[in-house]
C-alpha cells in the first residue's frame, strides 16, 4: 500500500499558522508560567495559542489522524498517522529572547516519523521534511535542498547539545567522553543544533531525557537529509529519550562506541 504523506504546502501553513501566535509575542513581556512545583520549566501563552492553532488545521485536514501535544494532552495515539506538536521547542530561549526557539510538528505513519519541519519565524527559517526530501524555505525564495555533512571522525566534528548540566551519573561521564573527542563543542541551541545537523553545518546534536515532542519533527529532517538519529542504545527514537544525531552512518558509529566506552 502506498504511503500518502501531507504536502509541503500543508507543513508551511501549519508553520505560518504557529507562527501567527509566537513572533508578535517574542521579546515582549510577556506572562511565563512554571510547570514543576521544584525546578523551572516555562510555558508562555504563545506555547499555548501555537498550539491550538496546529491542533485547529490538523483537525480540519486530517480528521482522522491522532495528535500528541506538550500543552494539550493526546488524542486518537493510536491511529496510523499520528501528528506530534512541540509549538515552542526551546522557550528558555523564546522568553530570554533568543532566536533559536522553534516550532517542531512531526507527522508519524505507525509509529515511524515520516515528515516534519522546524520552525524559527524571527529568522525566516522553515526546515521541512515531506518525505522526498529535507529543505529550507525562506523568504520566498525556492526551496533549497539540505544535505548532512559527511564527515567520519569525531575529531573533526562541531557537536551541539542544550548543556553538559543537563547529564547525570554515568550518562554525564558519556557525554564528557564524546565531547572531548570533537572539535567543537557548542552549547544552548535545542532543536535549532538539530537543524544544523540536518543543513550541513553542524555533525553531531545530543539531548538526554527527551520527550516524543521533542525529536519526531527532527528524525525526518536529519533522515531525509541523509544523516543518523537514534537514542544512544542504536534503537529509534519517535519515543523520546538519551538521543543523539550525526550527519553520517561512520560517524554517528563512532559517536555510539563513546559513549558505550
Amino acid at each position: 500500500m502506498t504511503m500518502t504523506l501531507p504536502d509541503r504546502a500543508f507543513l508551511e501553513q501549519l508553520a505560518r499558522a504557529a507562527a501567527a501566535e509566537t513572533l508578535p509575542r517574542f521579546r515582549m513581556a510577556g506572562a511565563v508560567a512554571n510547570k514543576l512545583g521544584e525546578g523551572f520549566d516555562p510555558v508562555t501563552e504563545a506555547d499555548r495559542a501555537a498550539e491550538a492553532a496546529i491542533r485547529a488545521l490538523i483537525g480540519a485536514h486530517h480528521p482522522d489522524h491522532g495528535i500528541i501535544g506538550e500543552e494539550y494532552g493526546s488524542e486518537g495515539e493510536d491511529r496510523s498517522h499520528v501528528w506530534v506538536i512541540d509549538p515552542i521547542d526551546g522557550t528558555r530561549a523564546y522568553i530570554s529572547g533568543l532566536p533559536v526557539w522553534g516550532t517542531l510538528v512531526g507527522l508519524t505513519v505507525d509509529g515511524v516519523a515520516r515528515s516534519g519541519f522546524m520552525h524559527q519565524p524571527f529568522t525566516d527559517e522553515l526546515f521541512v521534511a515531506d518525505g522526498s526530501g529535507t529543505f529550507l524555505l525562506r523568504g520566498g525564495a525556492d526551496p533549497q535542498a539540505l544535505e548532512t555533512r559527511k564527515g567520519k571522525s569525531p575529531g573533526d566534528a562541531t557537536l551541539f547539545t542544550t548543556t553538559p548540566a543537563l547529564y547525570e551519573g554515568a550518562g554525564r561521564e558519556a557525554y564528557d567522553r564524546l565531547e572531548a573527542a570533537v572539535r567543537l563543542p557548542r552549547y544552548g541551541c535545542d532543536c535549532y543544533g538539530f537543524a544544523m545537523v540536518a543543513a550541513g553545518h553542524a555533525d553531531i546534536a545530543i539531548e538526554p531525557g527527551l520527550a516524543p515532542y521533542d525529536i519526531c519533527a527532527l528524525i525526518p529532517l536529519i533522515e531525509q537529509a541523509g544523516g543518523v538519529v537514534t537514542r544512544w542504545d542504536g534503537g529509534r527514537a519517535e519515543q523520546g529519550g538519551d538521543v543523539i544525531a550525526a550527519g553520517s552512518a561512520e560517524l554517528h558509529e563512532a559517536a555510539l562506541e563513546l559513549l558505550d566506552a
